[in-house]
């Protein structure tokens, strides 16, 4: 399962999984998104219209895995949204939306899928950089990944009980539509280079990148990583 897996990093989460040949449900909030992103992943893929932030539609989401899988082995909490502006400029509409989403969907999203985990199965939450080293007009959108790395930090607690483990995969800046569209019109190169100078790497992440990571989190090979935060960010993070 990947919410958010119609674009960017969402998106090649769910390839990287196809091919490594799993089925896949991938969540997105607009129709034709979905049925462009299950054309390209093809039969492997179920593409579901759900709202993360809406608790009927993840109840309704749930029942469709139930009927065609009967069960999750991997979750990967990817749907999120960021709409910057800086203390002075933000808005009830920004700060509800992004928690909604962001915040309360990852909570929900993992509590409804509790049932029908696997034993031993990953979940996989996308954090953000953001939640660690803050960037200008991006506060509320920092505070919600700071939050739900704080909530994986509380499930590890009770991994025992729960029967997964989960962890946090946290992408520095990354070539994705979401990234891109924060920059205003025409200024999308000047955005990128900015990045560029401040990333010890010297680029920007792709969204393949991010995959890799996430692939190995879900495997066996990670079966004793569990509660740890995974910067994947080219040392964004570290200086």
């Amino acid at each position: 399962m990947v919410t958010g897996g119609t674009s960017g990093i969402g998106l090649a989460i769910a390839r990287r999984f196809v091919t490594e040949g799993a089925q896949v449900f991938v969540t997105g909030r607009r129709q034709a998104r979905i049925d462009a992103a299950v054309a390209e992943l093809g039969p492997q893929a179920v593409g579901v219209r759900c709202d993360v932030g809406n608790l009927a539609e993840l109840d309704a989401l749930y029942e469709l895995v139930t009927r065609r899988a009967g069960r999750i082995d991997v979750l990967v909490a990817n749907a999120g949204g960021a709409e910057p502006a800086v203390l002075g400029d933000i808005t009830q509409e920004q700060f509800d939306s992004m928690f909604a989403t962001n915040v309360k969907g990852v909570v929900f999203g993992v509590q409804k899928a509790m049932p029908l985990l696997s034993p031993g199965a990953s979940v996989i939450i996308i954090g953000s950089t953001t939640s660690a080293r803050p960037d200008r007009g991006m506060e509320v959108y920092g505070a919600t990944k700071a939050a739900v790395r704080n909530f994986a930090r509380s499930w590890t607690l009770n991994a025992r009980e729960n029967g997964f483990r989960v962890n946090v995969l946290s992408p520095g800046p990354t070539r994705t539509p979401g990234l891109l569209g924060v920059a205003a019109e025409g200024e999308q190169e000047a955005f990128v280079k900015m990045f560029e100078n401040v990333v010890p790497a010297g680029r920007l992440g792709e969204p393949d990148e991010i995959a890799s990571a996430a692939l190995l989190l879900a495997s066996d090979t990670a079966a004793f990583v569990n509660g740890a935060e995974w910067f994947i960010d080219g040392g964004y993070t570290s200086v």
